[in-house]
């Protein structure tokens, strides 16, 4: 099995006292990723799916030393002995949290557990796991996973390397690094997906997947009902996608209230079906106060959604490659001058699909005008100019 950059990150810690929880949008590997840390930790453990309600059944008693005792059991652990326990799809069981607590203390237990939701995790993941946990997401493959994936890049460069991006490249290894990024920015990131080599089996994949969004994470969530309308709003923001959202126009196309397309937004978010980038300013509160700009998680259910341009399909692509580097927003003065991404308030980065030079200047003069010293035109054509970078080196 193939392995994400963020095994590399997480198998540090396999030995520490807390939990480790993994969360991201269902199909990007979640289970697979726990399943390479248990072999990393070879030694004693026991699984449970809890998709499984009998997978459920042993954490239901109220004793918590009698579920140890189980526990001990299942692992064919002698007394003493430190032993791993792995839950997939904790949200289905939220009440658990209260017993993981109780088992790291007393017991020195080790966890990993996955969810498909962060929006879980903020509103219904009781405060019982407060400072014994360490929280990691995965995401959709970046390019050099989806590169990994596909035997053209070793693993040893899978971290993101924002230093190499902005470096000069050979003709040789920039012909080798694009190789594959038009397929990547139309199929998107899901593991599956990226392993099929065939186009039509790609896209059954990536229905699946949306059929799936629906059929489980929803049905976690009893106060999203009405599934028309969450349908209906995914379908509005495919148009929308690199867009300053427009809540208001929003709310009165779909025929419901301000307060109720914001919990759907909030929900979508969550569940990493998209994110949410807010406007670049130095004051905190106008930038909580201010339009944020849509974006689709994974190219490849943007284009399942609705038909893009190539210049948006370009930035979607960039902005989930540039996520992995930190804190990402964008600039807007009234309409009359746009930087796509600033990223963690000290690099401005424009999309173009092939960059000339007013670009950089008017790029600069913004750059400069904000107080940000690097700035990048973001170019889907090789030249070799200052300030232009690779998609495909992100």
């Amino acid at each position: 099995m193939f392995k994400r950059a963020l095994f590399h990150t997480i198998s540090t810690q396999l030995h520490h006292k807390n939990a480790i929880v993994i969360t991201g949008m269902r199909q990007v590997g979640k289970t697979t990723l726990m399943k390479q840390l248990v072999t990393a930790w070879d030694a004693k453990y026991v699984w449970f799916d809890f998709d499984n309600p009998l997978d459920q059944m042993l954490f239901e008693n109220n004793d918590f030393n009698r579920i140890f005792r189980d526990l001990q059991r299942l692992a064919d652990a002698k007394e003493g002995e430190r032993f791993l326990v792995c839950i997939d799809e904790i949200q289905n069981f939220p009440e658990i949290t209260k017993t993981i607590k109780y088992l790291i203390d007393h017991y020195g237990l080790k966890f990993i557990v996955t969810g498909s939701s962060n929006y879980y995790l903020r509103n219904l993941f009781p405060e019982s796991l407060s400072g014994r946990k360490f929280l990691y997401t995965l995401h959709p493959l970046t390019y050099r996973e989806y590169l990994y994936f596909n035997a053209l890049l070793p693993e040893s460069e899978l971290q993101p390397d924002f230093e190499e991006t902005t470096s000069t490249h050979s003709p040789y290894n920039i012909i080798k690094r694009r190789e594959l990024y038009d397929q990547y920015m139309e199929f998107g990131g899901f593991p599956e997906v990226a392993l099929t080599a065939d186009y039509a089996t790609k896209n059954l994949i990536l229905k699946n997947i949306f059929a799936s969004f629906f059929e489980k994470d929803i049905k976690v969530f009893s106060e999203l009902k009405d599934i028309k309308e969450l349908r209906d709003l995914i379908i509005l923001l495919g148009p929308r996608n690199g867009n300053i959202l427009d809540v208001t126009r929003l709310s009165s196309e779909l025929g419901i209230n301000r307060v109720k397309t914001y919990n759907y937004l909030e929900f979508l978010e969550g569940t990493f079906f998209l994110r949410l980038i807010p406007k670049y300013t130095k004051s905190v509160d106008r930038s909580v106060a201010g339009g944020k700009k849509v974006y689709f998680s994974d190219t490849g259910m943007l284009n399942l959604i609705t038909k893009t341009t190539a210049g948006q399909l370009l930035e979607t692509t960039v902005a989930n490659q540039l996520q992995h580097y930190g804190k990402l927003s964008y600039y807007n003065m009234r309409n009359t001058a746009e930087i796509d991404f600033i990223l963690n308030d000290e690099i401005a980065l424009e999309v173009k699909q092939k960059a000339i030079e007013p670009d950089i200047r008017k790029l600069e003069k913004l750059a400069d005008k904000l107080s940000i010293q690097n700035y990048y035109i973001v170019s889907n054509t090789p030249d070799n100019q200052k300030h232009i970078i690779y998609p495909w080196f992100l």
